[in-house]
């Protein structure tokens, strides 16, 4: 076996592809997540969940549920009616100003369930499979009324999914500046119109949710397992606004989580369950889903439908862009439901572009599907979709060449810092440069030989890009506290060094699985020069750090990473103070590097280890001046958001028979500023671009008109497996951020953004024979052998 022992070298800073140190103990089996979790006494609990759309609850009966073996407990949501709901994280606005429609999401469904999955009750029972058993004992009435989703939920006398919410609508929002966008239009040679959806997803952690709720009547603290991206805003949320605890009565640990892409950011009403519950038992109560749970109760990713219009002058220069949207929020507000559509979407539709005129309007609207909230890349990959399907169009429709109306329109490097129309100033980037290296290793120019070899073998093939760009370390919070943020954006980070120069860091921050374990201990072996294996994580117990904001937005290295180099700056500066004491210098004559603290033109040194004992054991110290310990805590609020871009190229083949749509070559050449570990971000975008990839040819969360679930399981619903996807060719071309001290900006979403445009561009462009001007995702080979049959039928009627 592997051990690692590589990774006990004196350094590895920013720049090695240091092997993640995580890996040994998840590869071992020695991962311990929330299910892994057993605590003394523990009972198990099962949810009752509606099987119905929308209905009202007629009638509840629990008795023999309650006598079966095992039970200890049962709950509805009459038990729970002292108890606020689930909050939502984001107020938005209306056009005229006037807040959002927010209704109450109860705990347990209260007079009516609103999906497929609402849960009613929860069966506590000595083991989870009394518990399951008896849950099903559980006698529920149903009213059934009718299900409302995404084609029908504006129209005039639909059912509503809240009484209190006219026409299901939850916010009618804008951005931009409508006036200008109509001037631009009035005035343009060609005006290009697109409508196109972006398909639901439903996530698939490998991990399935889980949480344990456990109480201790001695001293009145609540204790909350679970496979959480944010333990500190799950605390915030579920202690002041659901179960009034005291946050010092409250604690939260999200041990090992095994995959959340967004799924686990949000508060759940599983948590707010055991918890509750487990005080008025006296006991810990675990709850873990199945997969069948899992689809249908973890939140919903994207699912907008969208029309899209394009100015554009005589020489293909874009003038104007509108953007009409409808948004599915689900049956209830998601923790952060309500920014993704608008302000993590509307604001990128500017994209890598000079657009002068952009006006975007978004409805978001209420169904009895499970609530929709981020997803991977959250509203970016929603506008790149949108975005670089457009310019494929336009460059169609115009005669334009798909790379040379890009190149007319990018914004170009000496245009930095770019104020775009829609709010937000990009502060770096280099379009043209990640174009030309994506081209050039994607064999652009080699294409068409490659498309007549494979028309030779009676197959289609086509070539797709996307030239994308996204923002990430969403920021400041003072700004989207304005917006509606109901929570701050900073991150934190502690640095103690122990007294024989190891290093532990309490980060706010969360690891799901990206690597935080090795990139943020390769941060301080660069900063104070301490071998790696010297440096320790910490993360995920409120107990244990202080206040963070978690995991999301690709939001680690450039708001984590840049706390803990605020906080080892400080500890730098500290103990230049004691060498300076110790080598009889001033503190303004010390210089530090490379774990080393040196009088400037002597051969007077002090090691890094050396000042951090010295600070533990001040025997000779400046005790009347400093403080004894070597600790330091720093928070850092971004001044701006990340805006991360590249360019993706995706090569497709397709067998005209059976319209399989078969992946031959992926191309990803990302700028995410300054690279911290090469392995692990191209780790990171191969992961995003599967996903992506999935989303574009594979993943359909489908309801039916009776709002039932017909994507329900993974028998019905495809995840990308390794026969789907292509070789990956990873690249990087760096511009700094700007405002960060790191200079990095993020590459956790990039694959998942970039890729679905690539990859429909590239059918869109394998079909062009058939006059096929867009595909909607998932191209799925019953769709597109539809186009191609579909096609040869209408031309022999011809």
């Amino acid at each position: 076996m592997d051990t690692g022992v590589e990774n006990a070298t004196p350094f590895a800073g920013i720049g090695a592809s240091v092997k993640r140190k995580e890996d040994l103990r998840f590869l071992s089996g020695r991962g311990h997540y929330t299910d892994d979790i057993s605590r003394p006494g523990q009972t198990h609990c099962w949810f009752v969940r509606s099987p119905h759309a929308h209905a009202r609850i007629a009638s509840l009966d629990t008795a023999a549920a309650a006598g079966m073996p095992g039970v200890v407990a049962i709950f509805t949501g009459a038990d729970m009616t002292g108890i606020g709901g689930v909050p939502c994280g984001w107020l938005i606005h209306n056009k005229d100003g006037t807040p959002m429609r927010e209704p109450p999401h109860p705990v347990l469904a209260q007079g009516k369930a609103r999906f497929v999955g609402d849960a009613v009750a929860m069966v506590i029972a000595e083991t989870r499979q009394q518990a399951r058993d008896a849950a099903e004992a559980v006698t529920v009435e149903y009213d059934v009324l009718p299900a409302v989703g995404m084609d029908n939920a504006l129209t005039p006398g639909a059912a509503l999914v809240h009484d209190d919410v006219p026409g299901n609508l939850c916010y009618d929002w804008h951005i931009g500046d409508e006036a200008a966008m109509r001037a631009a239009f009035s005035g343009a040679k060609h005006i290009v119109t697109l409508e196109l959806t972006n398909n639901r997803l439903i996530p698939n952690a490998m991990e399935p949710r889980s949480a344990i709720g456990d109480y201790d009547p001695t001293t009145g603290d609540h204790t909350l397992y679970t496979t959480s991206q944010n333990p500190h805003v799950i605390r915030l949320l579920m202690g002041a606004f659901v179960l009034n605890i005291p946050e010092h009565k409250l604690r939260v640990v999200a041990p090992d989580v095994g995959g959340g892409f967004g799924s686990k950011i949000f508060h759940y009403i599983e948590e707010a369950a055991v918890t509750w519950a487990a005080a008025r038992i006296a006991r810990p109560i675990k709850w873990t889903a199945d997969r069948t749970e899992s689809f249908m109760t973890d939140a919903h990713g994207r699912d907008h439908v969208s029309v899209a219009k394009l100015a554009l002058d005589e020489h293909g220069t874009f003038l104007g862009l509108h953007v009409a949207t409808r948004a599915n929020m689900g049956a209830y507000l998601s923790t952060f439901a309500t920014s993704v559509p608008t302000y993590l979407y509307a604001t990128l539709l500017a994209g890598v572009y000079t657009t002068p005129a952009i006006y975007a309007e978004v409805k978001a609207v209420f169904t009895t599907t499970v609530p929709v909230d981020a997803y991977r890349g959250a509203g970016r990959p929603e506008a790149t979709f949108l975005l670089e399907r457009l310019v494929d169009v336009a460059a169609r429709d115009t005669g334009i060449d798909k790379l040379e109306i890009r190149r007319r329109n990018f914004i170009k490097p000496d245009q930095f810092p770019y104020q775009t129309p829609v709010a937000l100033e990009y502060d770096s980037g280099d379009y043209f440069s990640t174009l030309e290296m994506g081209l050039k290793a994607a064999d652009w120019a080699g294409f068409e030989a490659r498309r007549a070899a494979a028309r030779a073998q009676g197959k289609l093939r086509g070539i797709g890009i996307s030239t994308y760009l996204e923002a990430c370390g969403i920021a400041p919070s003072a700004v989207v506290g304005a917006l509606g943020a109901r929570a701050g954006l900073y991150e934190v980070g502690t640095i103690r060094v122990h007294p024989t120069g190891s290093v532990t860091v309490l980060t706010g921050t969360h690891s799901h699985g990206q690597g935080h374990e090795t990139t943020l201990a390769q941060l301080v072996c660069d900063q104070l020069g301490v071998p790696f294996d010297k440096v320790d994580i910490v993360h995920g117990d409120t107990a244990k750090i202080p206040f963070g904001m978690g995991t999301y937005g690709s939001r680690s290295l450039a708001v984590g990473g840049s706390a803990m180099v605020k906080a080892m700056d400080k500890i730098i500066a500290k103990a230049k103070r004691i060498a300076a004491h110790l080598m009889e210098a001033s503190v303004e004559d010390v210089e530090f590097a490379n774990g080393e603290f040196r009088v400037a033109g002597t051969d007077k040194t002090k090691a890094f280890a050396e000042i951090a004992l010295t600070a533990y054991v001040p025997h000779n110290y400046p005790i009347d001046e400093i403080e004894p310990g070597l600790e330091e805590t720093a928070f850092y609020d971004p001044k701006n958001f990340t805006y991360p871009g590249g360019c993706h190229i995706a090569e497709v083949e397709i067998e005209p028979e059976t319209g399989h749509v078969r992946m031959v070559n992926f191309t990803a050449v990302d700028d995410v500023g300054r690279v911290i570990n090469p392995m692990i971000v191209e780790g990171q975008v191969q992961g995003g671009v599967a996903q992506g990839i999935g989303q574009a040819l594979l993943e359909a969360c489908v309801y039916g008109s009776d709002g039932q679930l017909l994507s329900g399981s993974l028998m019905d619903y495809t995840m990308p497996r390794a026969d789907d996807l292509a070789p990956v060719s990873v690249a990087t071309h760096t511009t700094l951020c700007t405002h960060n001290p790191l200079g990095v900006k993020g590459c956790g979403e990039v694959g998942a953004i970039g890729s679905p445009p690539a990859v429909i561009n590239a059918v869109v462009d394998a079909l062009k024979e058939y006059d096929v001007r867009h595909v909607d995702m998932p191209a799925t080979p019953a769709k597109i052998w539809s186009i191609i049959h579909g096609s040869a039928q209408r031309a022999a009627a011809e």
